[in-house]
């Protein structure tokens, strides 16, 4: 609120610097200005020659502005107007140049949400207690293959950066702006995984949906836009639209100065912008909420918008998160080995709660973190059961539940050993491993280790490591992430890690569930 705070402050100090600023002209005639504008601001067109009627500015727009602002710097313009500045300011700082920071003035706000079919909604509704919707039921959906959805491409549309942003803040659950640590291991590939639309603006991501709106059951827009397509002709049905319960990132649009010799005529622009007056038509025209709150919401827009989300502090992460995420117009899947440790001293309450967990993560936990972290459809598993010996191996890539259920009962049923051959485990999924690589190179490949005990048989970590390095270079970039367990070798289970690029993840402190859902994503 208080950022809404200054934007009304802003407001009044505008409209006095318009009411003493006789004119915007050189020679008594209009000014031009040439605006570096996202694609997402077409739809203020029929608006532009009134504001050249009542200042005396033209806006000459550039619909070419990508959420990086790449351009922005450009001498050959004037102004930016880009969908938010968010990326842009992260670089300044970062860069060193937080006093090269533009004049801005935020214009309108609108919270990145979702936009549903009917018949998505009722099904997605019915399946939640209560009806009311997150980003970790749509991200539970998409994994389970139930939801196809079009998100604008996060690496070149803001509008699909900001929604990125609100799905990993909701998986790391933390409440707060990212941190570096949040984005250390992908949450996202089940969500990723119901992705069958995308463009490079929200703009082309709506028209392509309009030409083929059987490709996807849900939009990822902002809310102004899935009003605005609600209120055409185009659709064979208006979309439900949705506010995700675990919060949402908002766009403020503003208008960014970036010559500073046109101060008087971008001022001018601004608080024409400002206006109340100018806002209702903003509002009505375009859908977007406004920054003046002497304006009443239209009653489409009087839906709470709840809790707002912040953007990361770090450009750092961001670019991290947009890196994973890929690219959107092609399928990624995973490729995890499961090595579980079946000696004797699994039995009991440790073999229950590795059974927990896989259950977990077949789909049958209920928590957002387990929405976020579940087997997803295309993802490739493979699980070995070992003792002094591996005694089990199977792999499936995840269809439906009857992979999920032939993984479930492997890890139920199997039967025990009487010693542990930890080394010879590892050494067999990097086997594993490196037939995965040979057959799909750009597919990411990591490796989990679970073991309760000291390895008391078998080839020592000495040879393991020999005859990995043996497999290649490309196989030598598969992490091992070992699960610690009862009694099992604190510090060798760390040399391995440390050597494969991986980390120990200790389920005593937690539980196996926990452990396993920490890790996943990770490679």
């Amino acid at each position: 609120m208080r950022r809404y705070a200054r934007a009304l402050a802003a407001c009044l100090t505008l409209a006095l610097l318009a009411a003493l600023t006789s004119s915007c002209t050189r020679g008594g005639g209009h000014i031009t200005l040439r605006v570096l504008a996202s694609p997402e601001l077409a739809d203020l067109e029929p608006l532009l020659d009134e504001l050249k009627d009542d200042t005396g500015v033209e806006l000459a727009m550039e619909y070419r502005a990508t959420a990086d602002l790449a351009d922005a710097r450009s001498s050959s313009y004037d102004l930016a107007w880009p969908v938010s500045d968010r990326s842009l300011l992260l670089r300044l700082r970062e860069a060193g140049e937080r006093n090269s920071r533009p004049e801005s003035v935020s214009v309108m706000r609108s919270p990145v949400v979702v936009g549903l079919t009917p018949e998505a909604a009722g099904t997605l509704r019915a399946s939640v207690p209560g009806g009311r919707l997150s980003w970790a039921d749509i991200a539970d959906a998409a994994a389970d293959g139930g939801l196809r959805f079009g998100m604008a491409d996060p690496r070149s549309s803001d509008t699909g950066r900001a929604a990125l942003v609100g799905v990993a803040t909701a998986a790391a659950g933390t409440g707060s702006a990212l941190r570096e640590r949040d984005v250390s291991c992908d949450r996202l590939r089940g969500f990723r995984s119901g992705q069958t639309l995308t463009g490079a603006s929200s703009r082309e991501l709506i028209a392509r949906y309009v030409r083929d709106q059987g490709r996807a059951d849900a939009l990822i827009a902002h809310e102004s836009e899935l009003l605005s397509l609600n209120a055409t002709d185009e659709l064979r049905e208006p979309l439900e639209i949705v506010h995700p319960e675990d919060g949402m990132v908002l766009s403020d649009f503003p208008l960014l100065l970036l010559n500073p010799g046109e101060r008087t005529a971008y001022r001018k622009v601004a608080a024409w912008l400002l206006r109340a007056d100018t806002q209702q038509k903003l509002m009505r025209h375009t859908w977007r909420r406004p920054v003046n709150q002497d304006v009443r919401l239209a009653e489409p827009l009087r839906t709470e918008v709840g809790n707002a989300l912040s953007f990361p502090d770090r450009l750092s992460i961001v670019e991290r998160l947009v890196a994973d995420y890929g690219d959107p117009a092609h399928p990624a899947t995973d490729q995890v080995v499961f090595l579980l440790d079946f000696s004797d001293s699994m039995r009991g309450r440790r073999i229950d709660a590795l059974r927990t967990a896989f259950a977990g993560l077949s789909g049958s936990d209920p928590g957002s973190t387990g929405k976020f972290t579940r087997f997803y459809r295309g993802e490739r598993l493979t699980v070995v059961r070992f003792g002094g010996r591996v005694l089990e191996e199977r792999t499936v890539t995840v269809r439906g539940d009857d992979d999920l259920r032939a993984l479930a009962g492997m890890v139920a049923d199997g039967a025990f050993d009487d010693s542990t051959a930890v080394w010879t485990a590892l050494d067999h999924g990097y086997r594993i491993a490196a037939d995965a690589v040979r057959e799909a190179p750009e597919r990411p490949v990591s490796i989990v280790l679970m073991t309760d005990g000291e390895s008391n048989t078998g080839i020592t970590y000495e040879e393991f490591l020999r005859r990995r390095d043996r497999l290649g270079p490309d196989v030598r970039e598969v992490p091992t992430f070992p699960v610690h367990l009862g009694e099992a070798d604190t510090a060798a289970l760390k040399k391995a890690a440390a050597a494969t690029g991986g980390r120990v993840v200790d389920a005593d402190r937690s539980s196996l569930s926990d452990a396993f859902k920490e890790i996943r994503g990770c490679h």
